[in-house]
């Protein structure tokens, strides 16, 4: 057979970017909740918590010990899942929702989460974090075998996985499922026997579990645990699967060969909450560290240190109090920003920088500015930023990024542009400077930002964490990537293989 042919990473992904896009979207958020009252609502909390981690759909699906009830929407949580008849909307004390961002699939209903199937053992919904890189070749080989798909997600390969599989136990079908997809995943599955969670093998996404008053939660954050009053029990493991059945059965296992986990450093430079824990960090802790040994690699006399709010302040903070310089508000963000605001024309869309932000002339006019950013993606939002704070009367500015420069792209939930379209990999620093308009640029170094993870420096052997976007040294397979560029085009038997092992 022939194997589809993908030509660029918005094909991988499905979908093309604006061309004033320049933010990475955050990926997704998935909660579950076990035996509990009101669980829907409970679970609505949750995603609310987790809405930073996707702001385009959300879902829900619940079961009620006789049938599943399931809800998704295009628009944010709070829009979604309020009123006071949630709970005749959506019963059960069994849910798991999803919160989303399309990197894989288009931004259309069909494609929001948690997905639902009705096989012959059991119903099952399933809610994912990640991105699958073997997706298409899936996908493809099961098309062909007959698979009819409602969505263009790589999520549904899991539930066709799982309804193909001929092992005895609704968890054992899961993980036979799980043994043939690639990629970073965080996956909660609801049945009507049971709540299973699972993490890839390198634990790239992350994935926790809680107790609220006697029943198991699990989450993509301690925040989501946080917001409904749950107690922190413990991370799940990186290629661990658990299933909780009963009235607080939880059964654990390791059904794959052992790796070293490397888990996303993403999720400390921008993704993650400030107020989460992450594999054991506390991701503010980690960002004023990011902030502190930015201000050792790359310090300037200056009269202030200023964020890009919100998710510069915490390495702002840790810049400030290491330099000495003091640390003030120049820029003030909006909260308030329409999601669906109309841009109509470019002029407008010029301005759309000042709807988010705006500058605080007080702080700014006269001063040596340190400017902190989390990251640099393509440069234009910081360009526009630069602007605003020089037109406030700023006397020097000079911009610092918490993060290592940008060079690679991301297939493991992040939706970052090509390569040619990342700043960092097309531009030397001079150039990167005068793009700008800044006086001067720095970035936080690869074995700075593992020095603020407390693990010293950077094992170029066997990384510590998942650091791709950075180094070039991705963590897995890229089968997706690769029959894309004509480097793999496997035949049909292999392709066969993936999804009949």
């Amino acid at each position: 057979m022939t194997s589809p042919r993908l030509t660029s990473l918005s094909d991988v992904q499905g979908h093309v970017r604006e061309p004033d896009d320049d933010q990475m979207r955050l990926e997704c958020g998935v909660f579950g909740v076990w035996n509990a009252a009101e669980a829907s609502a409970v679970t609505a909390l949750g995603l609310h918590a987790l809405q930073h981690r996707g702001q385009e759909a959300c879902g829900i699906a619940a079961y009620d010990g006789q049938l599943f009830h399931t809800e998704r929407h295009m628009g944010h949580v709070g829009e979604a899942f309020s009123g006071n008849d949630l709970m005749h909307r959506l019963p059960g004390r069994y849910a798991i929702g999803h919160t989303r961002y399309a990197t894989a699939g288009a931004s259309v209903i069909r494609n929001v989460q948690p997905m639902f199937a009705d096989l012959e053992a059991s119903g099952i919904a399933i809610a994912h974090n990640g991105n699958l890189t073997n997706f298409r070749a899936l996908h493809a080989q099961l098309v062909t075998e007959g698979s009819i798909f409602q969505s263009t997600s790589d999520s549904e390969v899991i539930l066709h996985l799982v309804a193909r599989s001929r092992k005895g136990s609704m968890e054992a079908r899961f993980i036979d499922a799980l043994s043939k997809i690639e990629g970073g995943y965080a996956l909660l599955a609801l049945t009507n026997e049971c709540l299973i969670g699972a993490r890839d093998p390198l634990g790239i996404r992350p994935l926790v579990l809680g107790d609220l008053n006697g029943a198991y939660v699990l989450a993509s954050e301690t925040c989501a645990l946080d917001m409904i009053g749950a107690k922190f029990v413990r991370d799940i493991e990186h290629g661990e699967v658990v299933v909780i059945s009963g009235q607080r059965t939880i059964h654990s296992s390791r059904p794959f060969p052992a790796a070293q986990a490397r888990p996303c450093l993403f999720e400390y430079v921008y993704f993650s909450r400030p107020d989460s824990v992450v594999n054991g960090r506390s991701v503010y802790d980690v960002r004023k560290r990011m902030g502190a040994r930015l201000a050792q690699e790359t310090g300037v006399p200056a009269d202030v240190v200023v964020p890009v709010p919100d998710s510069g302040v915490p390495a702002a903070l840790g810049f400030a109090q290491e330099s000495g310089i003091p640390y003030e508000l120049g820029i003030i963000r909006s909260h308030y920003m329409g999601r669906t605001f109309i841009q109509p024309s470019q002029g407008v869309r010029e301005l759309g920088v000042r709807m988010k932000h705006s500058p605080n002339r007080q702080v700014l006019a006269g001063k040596r500015v340190v400017l902190i950013d989390d990251s640099v993606v393509r440069g234009t939002t910081s360009l526009k930023i630069v602007r605003m704070v020089r037109e406030a009367g700023a006397k020097e500015i000079h911009f610092r990024s918490a993060s290592p420069p940008i060079k690679w792209p991301d297939f493991y939930g992040i939706d970052m542009p090509d390569r040619d379209r990342l700043l960092a990999a097309t531009k030397t620093m001079q150039e990167m400077k005068e793009m700008l308009e800044v006086d001067s640029l720095g970035f936080l170094s690869v074995d700075g930002l593992y020095w603020s993870m407390g693990v010293g420096q950077r094992d170029p052997v066997t990384p510590q964490f998942t650091d791709h976007y950075f180094t070039g040294d991705y963590p897995t397979r890229l089968l997706d990537r690769e029959i894309a560029e004509g480097r793999n085009e496997p035949n049909e038997r292999q392709l066969s293989l993936l999804v009949s092992a």
